[in-house]
């Protein structure tokens, strides 16, 4: 394999689009990451949201405040023939 002589590295041809196409690819890009960023932050507020509902759902059905019993027409008193869905 050959060195790249300093000669050759100054010689090589680049091609880069004009300035302002440049800055029209930067602003777009600048746009979209910004656009990505809200949707990132209302995912994340919707996570936190629907983890604090899970939790006072659990802690409601632990406490007695609602009976999950009812929320199921095939429970039977002794909840059998009831398949426990993951949270």
């Amino acid at each position: 394999m050959k060195n790249l002589s300093q000669d050759a590295f100054l010689n090589i041809t680049i091609a880069l689009p004009p300035t302002n196409e440049q800055c029209a690819i930067a602003d777009h890009l600048d746009r979209e990451t910004a656009r990505i960023d809200q949707l990132t932050a209302k995912v994340e507020a919707a996570i936190e949201r629907l983890t604090e509902y899970r939790q006072a759902l659990i802690t409601s059905a632990v406490t007695g405040k609602i009976d999950v019993r009812s929320l199921s027409p095939t429970l039977s008193p002794r909840g059998e023939g009831v398949r426990m869905a993951a949270l």
